[in-house]
């Protein structure tokens, strides 16, 4: 395949360690910057910001904060991958051990496209190939930044990710569907088990 190339992800986007809470986290309803946590990455790799926590915090700095379009990486735990902001969260931070991504060359890549690369295999194996630990795999910002990404034009990556929300529709679909499908041979068989 022509009109492609290969870049480190430190030559596209920075990659920053999560905020560092020094004692646990304290709950403020009305604190001023809301914490994304592992519990906050949703199962179709976007970042759910309905129910963010709230904390106060004094001088939080401006490099900490995220925004829209921002990854959330999980850098510990069985699955590595990342999660996109598609909606502003206002003042918030990513706490550690999550990494945020932040693209620094929008013309060469969409975080759309990142986002899915990150999740394919070639990145997984790549990433678990360099995972330090036995108990609880870690991988490092610098594996990360390490990581080659196949970056094809920006029109493909755009129908890249586009055929990729549709996959995953799709399979969610076909697994309702089936879902469906076995409660009425269920309620049907019950009948004729009834003699109806």
């Amino acid at each position: 395949m022509e009109g492609f190339v290969t870049v480190a992800i430190k030559e596209i986007a920075t990659v920053q360690m999560g905020y560092s809470f020094r004692s646990r986290l304290e709950l403020s309803k009305d604190g001023g910057v809301a914490v994304i946590q592992m519990k906050d990455l949703l199962d179709d790799n976007t970042v759910g910001c309905d129910g963010l926590i709230k904390t106060d915090m004094d001088a939080v700095k401006s490099h900490h904060l995220v925004c829209k379009g921002d990854l959330v990486f999980r850098s510990r735990g069985l699955v590595s991958n990342a999660a996109i902001l598609l909606e502003d969260p206002g003042n918030a931070v990513v706490a550690a051990p999550l990494i945020r991504i932040r693209i620094t060359q929008p013309d060469r890549v969409l975080p759309e496209y990142l986002n899915w690369y990150l999740s394919q295999r070639e990145a997984q194996v790549f990433l678990t190939s360099r995972a330090r630990g036995t108990a609880q795999r870690m991988i490092s910002k610098e594996v990360l930044e390490d990581l080659e990404v196949v970056l094809p034009s920006l029109e493909c990556q755009k129908n890249i990710v586009e055929l990729a929300l549709l996959s995953a529709r799709e399979e969610m679909l076909l697994g309702v569907l089936a879902e469906k499908r076995k409660r009425y041979i269920s309620m049907a068989l019950m009948r004729f088990a009834k003699g109806a």
